[in-house]
């Protein structure tokens, strides 16, 4: 017998506004979908975006630490260049 190899699911209840469900019955109507599957994917895109912002702000504080970095070790040179004029 084979293991189960889905992946375990958990529920989550929610409380929305009525227009908002409204809506949603719509879109997944209009896309074919349940409603629990756009929710789920709603869910995941949001928070990949979540998840790439925080990537984006650590990049940027990185590159920033370089630049300063960067800028050091030319002022170190600085004096260095001259020499040969």
């Amino acid at each position: 017998m084979q293991p189960n190899l889905q992946p375990k699911k958990a529920r989550l209840n929610v409380q929305i506004s009525f227009e908002l469900k409204s809506k949603l019955s719509r879109v997944s109507a209009s896309q074919g979908k349940k409603v629990s599957t756009l929710v789920r994917e709603s869910i995941e895109e949001k928070l990949k975006k979540i998840d790439q912002k925080k990537f984006e702000e650590k990049m940027k504080c990185a590159y920033q630490e370089l630049a300063q970095e960067n800028l050091k070790i030319s002022e170190d040179f600085t004096y260095i260049d001259t020499e040969n004029l």
